[in-house]
């Protein structure tokens, strides 16, 4: 894209920035009325997202546990099935080798048995502990998108009010900046992006900068009200002009 150069004096200049500073300060003003709604939106979002992530998780691990339950249930039925069929081989033992493997296998299979039982209360408890924390977490989840939905509300009602006038502002600006320079523009720009109040032109008060109210020399004052060239503040880096250049621009 080619660069821009437009053919107007300093003082013309700085009339067009001016102007354009007014409406961006007029835009900064509508979207100062927003506040923070789109910042806490967005934590909100990025919140419930790993509300529901971990919630996920959680149910991933309750399922895992229900698996493992529903195995050590199957795992004593099979045992006491082989019990019954054992106690029932007891019946026609024919020597003590057969009863002492018999034996051990009734022994072992009750152990598998208790051990089953055992595990099988400890997931109980591990899945109560787990549906506290899904619902607890379920509860949090639920809170942050009534909040969400009301801050979205919000900030859709308070857009809806200044959307058009904001609209017409940048289309204000977008010409303001069609009669500045591309280097000028580049330069108010990137003031603007680096001070706090969106300020990058301001006037001389008081013998000060109206940005940062440090105290300008009088023959730097002179060279403003000259309007014969770009003066920035020492101090703070803003476009400094003459009170008087903006009561002509009213």
């Amino acid at each position: 894209m080619a660069k821009k150069t437009i053919s107007i004096s300093v003082e013309e200049k700085l009339k067009a920035l001016y102007d354009l500073q007014c409406v961006d300060s007029e835009i900064d003003q509508l979207r100062v009325v927003r506040g923070e709604l789109p910042v806490e939106i967005q934590d909100l979002e990025d919140e419930i997202a790993k509300l529901e992530t971990r919630l996920e998780k959680f149910e991933e691990e309750k399922s895992i546990l229900k698996a493992d339950q529903k195995a050590k249930k199957v795992a004593i039925k099979n045992s006491e099935e082989l019990i019954v069929r054992y106690k029932k081989q007891l019946e026609n033992i024919k020597n003590n080798r057969e009863f002492t493997s018999l034996t051990k296998e009734l022994e072992f299979q009750e152990l598998e048995i208790q051990l089953s039982d055992k595990r099988t209360n400890e997931i109980k408890a591990k899945v109560l502990m787990k549906d506290e924390v899904i619902a607890s977490t379920t509860e949090d989840l639920n809170e942050n998108k009534e909040d969400l939905e009301g801050k979205k509300s919000e900030l859709a009602e308070i857009t809806a009010e200044t959307e058009k006038e904001e609209k017409a502002l940048i289309k204000k600006s977008k010409s303001s900046q069609k009669k500045i320079d591309d280097r000028l523009l580049s330069s108010y720009e990137r003031i603007r992006g680096s001070v706090r109040n969106g300020l990058a032109l301001v006037s001389v008060d008081r013998d000060a900068c109206g940005g940062c109210f440090n105290k300008i020399p009088p023959q730097r004052q002179l060279d403003i009200k000259l309007h014969k060239k770009i003066i920035v503040c020492e101090h703070c880096g803003r476009i400094l002009v003459d009170y008087n250049i903006l009561s002509e621009q009213e």
